[in-house]
């Protein structure tokens, strides 16, 4: 049984406590060994993880801002430094897994010394400046979506050793039909895009850079899918000769299709003994694909090519963001279920409800239906990951943090079931390459009205 997610904390040392154990709570399970293996380049070693959320803290709060603190290790900032140039010299990023040295538990005793100072910090006022307070709010998110990097991260290490070993078993239950696709229409206006200022608290005030400024945009009318695109759906693609018809690809994305013989979505292997004939590798071991799951660990270039095999297209972020908040009540929790994230534990996308009357008929007023929009797998969009208008990157090593991969990245909203709830809101921005999938990466259908 999944460990219960920590409660919900107001005061900054609280919710710094809740999320450094999240992150070790998501280790629950693993053996040393699991903790030092890199597979690909994009992935990193949990026990890399854990370093870097750490050096994220010593590097820009306890050394800069907490009295008499010393480094706990002057080589560990070239170890663990990501991509932050200002901050100094980086270790190689594809060669993260040779670092057998720091030990796991070298490492995890770095980041009980940090926690320690950081929880000293923070009951002695130090977050009482607005300086500081800012600088905490961005580590408190960075650590969380390192929480999610792990667990994607660890899916793809399982998934190459033959042994297929499970993060978190789970019962082999079949999914609900969750009904045919409905279409939900929105009318063309103008509309506010991107995160305002304001907000009781810093938690609710704060947003990345990248989500502003807010600023007006006009949508025309669309309509857009009353869920995510299901596993049975996409195996008709499949089964369609999708991945052999070049008009439905974009040239690049053919190019990639035909360099890395692609076939089917990322972890799908053929299996004549599975329903659709095929199983996947999930981080509850291999199961059979599942026809009424949302399809996921799609690049943008199959994403986008399904789209137009089903006479539709990829939503646009803004329409995207319009069809989210018609389904945001404003409490600042994302309505989904508890699966649907990271604290659940599942870490496999739960099939939509059945909508009501069943039929996947539009319901009444803008966005009344939508299922699926938070958690379960991020949806691609057809935007290109620019800056909004008036966009700046803030000062200092900070400043790299987004806007400098705002080139050949492709924007997904939403979340999945490996991002941390209190992360999502209806204006986050996540962002990757256009070939990439080991993230839950699917789709939601759109088109114009």
């Amino acid at each position: 049984m999944p460990a219960a997610p920590p409660a919900v904390s107001t005061s900054v040392s609280e919710r710094f406590a809740a999320v450094r154990t999240q992150t070790e709570r998501l280790c629950e399970g693993l053996v040393t060994e699991d903790y030092v293996v890199q597979s690909m380049a994009d992935v990193s070693p949990t026990k890399w993880h854990l370093a870097h959320t750490t050096w994220f803290w010593e590097t820009f709060v306890l050394t800069p801002h907490a009295d008499g603190y010393a480094l706990y290790d002057e080589r560990y900032p070239f170890l663990f430094n990501s991509y932050y140039v200002q901050a100094g010299e980086r270790h190689c990023r594809a060669q993260r897994g040779y670092l057998s040295r720091p030990t796991v538990e070298e490492v995890f005793a770095y980041r009980h010394h940090v926690t320690d100072a950081m929880r000293r910090f923070l009951d002695a006022g130090g977050a009482d400046s607005d300086a500081v307070a800012g600088v905490i709010e961005v580590g408190l998110n960075h650590e969380q979506q390192h929480q999610e990097l792990m667990v994607t991260d660890l899916k793809h290490v399982f998934s190459v050793n033959p042994l297929r070993p499970a993060l978190r078993e789970r019962p082999l239950v079949g999914a609900e039909n969750p009904g045919p696709l409905g279409w939900r229409p929105f009318e063309a206006g103008l509309h506010e895009i991107g995160k305002a200022l304001g907000g009781a608290t810093a938690a609710e005030r704060f947003h990345f850079d990248n989500e502003g400024p807010r600023h007006r945009a006009f949508v025309e009318a669309f309509e857009i899918g009353d869920r995510l695109v299901t596993c049975g759906e996409y195996a008709e693609f499949i089964a369609d000769g999708g991945y052999d018809a070049a008009p439905l690809w974009l040239s690049l994305g053919w190019a990639e299709r035909e360099a890395r013989g692609w076939a089917e979505p990322f972890y799908w292997e053929r299996d004549e003994d599975a329903p659709l004939g095929f199983s996947h590798y999930t981080l509850a071991g291999m199961r059979p694909v599942d026809p009424h799951e949302p399809v996921t660990h799609l690049t943008y270039f199959e994403a986008d090519a399904y789209a137009r095999w089903a006479g539709a297209r990829l939503p646009s972020e803004a329409e995207w963001e319009v069809a989210a908040r018609s389904v945001w009540d404003g409490s600042g929790e994302a309505p989904a279920p508890p699966t649907a994230f990271v604290e659940g534990e599942r870490f496999h996308p739960n099939a939509a409800a059945s909508p009501a009357g069943g039929d996947g008929a539009p319901s009444a007023g803008d966005g009344a239906g939508l299922r699926q929009m938070f958690g379960e797998a991020w949806q691609w969009t057809h935007s290109q990951y620019s800056p909004y208008p008036g966009y700046r990157p803030v000062e200092g090593a900070l400043g790299e943090y987004n806007g400098k991969f705002m080139a050949n990245q492709f924007v997904l909203r939403g979340g999945s079931v490996a991002t941390p709830r209190a992360h999502i809101r209806p204006t986050y921005r996540n962002f990757f390459p256009p070939e990439a999938a080991w993230q839950f990466t699917g789709l939601r259908l759109a088109r114009s009205a």
